[in-house]
């Protein structure tokens, strides 16, 4: 699908979520070429969506009248990925080491119809595994997800009781 495509219908999604909240559209670059995803389709599915979910709930402290896009170019979470077929899931090693998550994305902010800001960025904690996390130890992608937060705390919006690093 042609990126001017994906925006198309990213933007149709957006028009369908209504004007009273804040609506966040997210399309992945080909994430077939994503490092260190799943390799079962309905894996790395479940992982994006995970990510895309997280997104819309950062929307949620866009000022109201304000939509965002952004589209994934890049994504590797953090660690390693290593096949287990014993199990039925791929197992996810994370050292600390030269494992750390990344991510690059374009982003638009747009209010009324009009790009109020925009950008590229690229999203890396090269010590993902060093001080606290407001997200739960059980919550997967975890390291991924602040990443995120304080990307989106700082470029987008700030997000509420969130403590600056």
């Amino acid at each position: 699908m042609k990126p001017s495509t994906r925006w198309a219908l990213a933007g149709l999604l957006a028009l369908s979520t209504g004007a009273a909240s804040a609506a966040v559209s997210v399309v992945y670059d080909h994430p077939e070429k994503f490092y260190d995803l799943p390799f079962a389709t309905w894996e790395r599915d479940e992982m994006l969506g995970q990510i895309t979910d997280h997104f819309q709930q950062l929307g949620k402290a866009l000022p109201q009248g304000q939509d965002l896009r952004i589209e994934v170019t890049d994504f590797d979470p953090a660690g390693r990925l290593i096949p287990n077929a014993r199990a039925g899931r791929d197992l996810r090693v994370m050292t600390g080491r030269a494992d750390w998550p990344r991510m690059e994305l374009r982003y638009a902010v747009e209010q009324n119809g009009q790009v109020i800001r925009s950008g590229e960025a690229r999203l890396a904690d090269m010590n993902y595994q060093q001080g606290s996390l407001l997200i739960s130890d059980s919550e997967p992608l975890r390291y991924e997800k602040r990443m995120i937060d304080d990307w989106f705390d700082k470029t987008i919006a700030p997000l509420p009781n969130r403590r600056h690093r």
